[in-house]
C-alpha cells in the first residue's frame, strides 16, 4: 500500500489541465515518466521535455473548453480516469505511480463515446 493519495494526485492532474497550468502538471510526473497516447494514432513520449511538448498545445485547448471528470476509480496498479472535453469527446486514462507519489506511466485512449455524440467519433 502506498503512503500517498493516488486519487488526489489524479484530481490535481485534472485541476492543472483545467487551469492550463503546465508547470504544476509537469511536476506531477517523474523526470523519466512515459506517456502513451492512442487518441490520434499511437504516440509515445518520455521525459519532461517530451511531455512538455505534448501538453503545451493541449492545455490551451483544455483551459478554453469544459473538461469534465466523468469517472475516477482506483485499480490494483494505480488509478483509471475518464474525462470529457467540451461535454462530448471522452478520453480514458490509466495512471501508474512511483513509490514517491509521482506519475511514472500514463496511457490515454479514446473511451466509448455516447451514442448521441457518435457523429464526433
Amino acid at each position: 500500500m502506498s503512503d500517498f493519495d493516488q486519487m488526489g494526485i489524479v484530481v490535481d492532474w485534472v485541476d492543472a489541465c483545467r487551469k492550463g497550468d503546465l508547470a504544476t502538471l509537469l511536476d506531477l510526473y517523474t523526470d523519466d515518466a512515459e506517456l502513451e497516447c492512442t487518441c490520434n494514432g499511437k504516440h509515445g513520449y518520455r521525459g519532461r521535455s517530451e511531455l512538455e511538448a505534448f501538453w503545451r498545445p493541449l492545455l490551451s485547448t483544455f483551459s478554453s473548453v469544459r473538461l469534465g471528470l466523468e469517472e475516477i476509480k482506483p485499480v490494483p496498479q494505480g488509478v483509471d480516469l475518464e474525462y470529457s472535453v467540451a461535454g462530448a469527446l471522452r478520453i480514458r486514462v490509466s495512471f501508474r505511480f512511483s513509490p514517491e507519489g509521482k506519475i511514472y506511466s500514463m496511457i490515454c485512449e479514446p473511451a466509448q463515446q455516447s451514442s448521441h455524440n457518435c457523429a464526433a467519433c
